[in-house]
């Protein structure tokens, strides 16, 4: 998109150089509609095309908008440091400082642009710059009348375009042209004479630039005429003129031919032709830059006599007034152009400090309630793991109740028992001594019968004190070690599944040491039962529950499992339920497994390490 855009610029700006003026400016009317709607493109594209319209506006010699548009692309280029761009916007400006009378205004933009191009490397585009302001400054000196100024910069100019690289005569041969002005006009027409014939010894100027050739033909002309060296005159100025007409009858360059040759023509008292000429340069002017009609004002104001040379006179003093208005007036233009745009600069760099400050406020004001923010959440964590910590406390606290109340019972049951063993043996099993001994006397009796009988009442005797002492060993011995956590696992489900109306099956793997697994964990299993069986409760609608306990390559495997409507696991929300139980599992290293299917029921399966 932007190789096209800059196809059709070239293309256009190509076009304007040799269109109609309506037409000029409705490319650039076309050019700066589009530069609008681009805004966000990038900004050497937007600088490219501002300069495209300031070349094209200067062609069209619209100054003023000329001016603005270089100047637009000059603050461009001067923000991406395109130190050439810049150079070549600033040597626009000052050729057309230069045509507007500006000549300070042009000599200091011209001087800022040489400077630029100092500091790059000598390419050939850079030379090719340097000799275009050298030259302009030529002109400016000369306007100013400081011709050994002028004709040093052209010769600057000069040396500059012959080492360029390619085919550079025609731009060699306008150097040489301005060049041979100022000899000219410093009177030095010797010098002036041998380079316009340098000029002409060039046969194929007359055919590749034939209005550059009748220029070039009448300044040699007007130089030979300024030498008091006649004897090719008039002919020299009827040949320019001619090939003037031819490429364009009755054009710009014809202005200046037919002042020569009114001058000429006066010089030789030839009234009538001076007039004729005079007149007809006059006529022509009126069409084009107003300083040609005040040079045919004034050259009429001398070949006239009487009133019509008052007239010529008073209509060059208006004329010349008007100009230098004008004059003023665009420099003042230019001078306020620049004003404005220092004074957007100014408000921008103030709207650009109101940002930064605003800026730093607000990342201040971020910063203060970031800090804040840490603060208070701190807090709040520091709340919550207080919190934690009473709750863990509590927990603690609460099973060792739980623990005691459990020894306790034990402690009632292992007292009874030892009770009911001492009972046996101090009671029952001394009557059913005492009964043996009695049995024993009877041995006196050495019957058959009674040694029969008695042997069988002893035998029985002896059977029931074996049986007797079996059971008092029993009851004297201790209950397993770490049966007390399941004992309080299996009270916590009675009581739950009663409430809740549920029946249970709680199994567990005695190869399972409570004794081993830390208190937190403990707690942890208990509260994560109680909280599954309130959840089987309030979700599941089930009928009975099946809770496991079994030891996997020392990792403990509590499943629960129930027979309930069952849920979408992916599409079930995470209660506060839940997330107690998520919570709890990870204080204790532990995972959690849960699978469900509806109308088959839920099985939950968690995972805790033992060590």
């Amino acid at each position: 998109m932007k190789s096209l855009f800059y196809i059709i610029v070239f293309f256009l700006f190509y076009f304007s150089c040799f269109g109609q003026k309506q037409t000029r400016l409705e490319v650039v009317d076309s050019i700066n509609q589009y530069v609008l709607k681009n805004k966000t493109q990038d900004s050497l594209t937007i600088a490219n095309a501002y300069f495209k319209i300031g070349e094209l506006y200067r062609y069209s010699f619209l100054a003023d908008s000329s001016y603005l548009y270089y100047h637009k692309a000059e603050k461009y280029y001067e923000k991406l440091d395109k130190k050439l761009h810049l150079a070549r916007t600033l040597y626009g400006i000052a050729v057309i400082q230069k045509n507007e009378k500006d000549l300070t205004g042009s000599e200091l933009t011209s001087i800022q642009a040489i400077t630029l191009l100092e500091s790059l490397d000598e390419t050939d585009d850079v030379m090719k710059y340097k000799s275009f302001v050298y030259n302009n400054l030529g002109l400016v000196f000369g306007q100013l009348e400081q011709y050994e100024e002028s004709i040093n910069y052209y010769k600057k100019s000069l040396n500059l375009k012959k080492s360029l690289k390619g085919n550079n005569v025609s731009t060699i041969d306008n150097s040489k042209n301005n060049l041979a002005l100022s000899y000219k006009n410093n009177g030095k027409y010797d010098l002036a004479v041998d380079t316009y014939k340098e000029i002409l010894a060039n046969k194929n100027l007359i055919k590749e630039r034939p209005d550059i050739y009748a220029l070039v033909l009448d300044n040699y002309a007007h130089t030979l005429f300024l030498d008091k060296k006649h004897d090719q005159l008039p002919e020299l100025y009827f040949k320019a003129l001619k090939i003037t007409d031819s490429v364009n009858p009755n054009g710009y360059n014809s202005i200046v031919i037919n002042q020569h040759l009114a001058e000429y023509f006066d010089s030789k008292n030839n009234k009538k032709s001076a007039k004729y000429y005079a007149y007809k340069a006059k006529n022509i002017s009126e069409q084009y830059h107003n300083d040609d009609l005040l040079k045919s004002l004034l050259l009429l104001s001398n070949i006239e006599d009487g009133e019509k040379s008052a007239e010529h006179l008073k209509a060059y003093v208006k004329l010349n007034d008007s100009l230098q208005k004008s004059e003023r007036s665009i420099r003042n233009k230019f001078a306020r152009i620049r004003f404005e745009t220092k004074q957007i600069e100014q408000e921008n760099i103030q709207i650009a400090k109101e940002r930064l400050w605003l800026l730093i406020i607000s990342i201040i004001v971020i910063l203060a309630s970031f800090l804040l923010y840490l603060v208070i959440s701190q807090r709040n964590k520091n709340k919550e793991l207080q919190f934690t910590q009473k709750q863990q406390e509590t927990n603690e606290e609460i099973y060792n109740l739980m623990l005691s109340q459990n020894e306790s019972i034990e402690e009632a049951r292992t007292l009874e028992k030892k009770r009911i063993s001492e009972e046996l043996h101090d009671g029952i099993l001394g009557r059913l001594f005492g009964t043996r001994l009695s049995l024993d006397s009877l041995n006196m009796s050495n019957s058959n019968d009674a040694i029969k009988t008695r042997e069988q009442y002893i035998e029985e005797l002896k059977t029931i004190e074996e049986d007797i002492r079996k059971v008092s060993h029993e009851l004297n011995t201790d209950f397993v070690s770490g049966s007390g956590f399941i004992d309080i696992i299996k009270t916590l489900v009675e009581t739950q599944t009663l409430a809740y109306k549920l029946n249970y099956e709680l199994t567990q793997d005695d190869d399972i040491n409570w004794d081993s697994i830390t208190n937190k964990k403990k707690i942890h299993i208990y509260r994560i039962i109680q909280e599954t069986l309130q959840n089987i409760y309030k979700h599941a609608n089930a009928t009975k529950v099946y809770i496991s306990f079994n030891l996997k390559n020392n990792v403990i495997c509590l499943t629960v499992k129930d027979n309930g409507i069952g849920f979408d696991v992916n599409k079930a929300k995470s209660g506060i339920g839940l997330k107690n139980m998520n919570s709890r599992i990870k204080e204790i290293n532990g995972t959690i497994q849960i699978s469900s299917q509806k109308n088959e029921g839920t099985e939950v399966i968690i995972e805790v390490p033992i060590p």
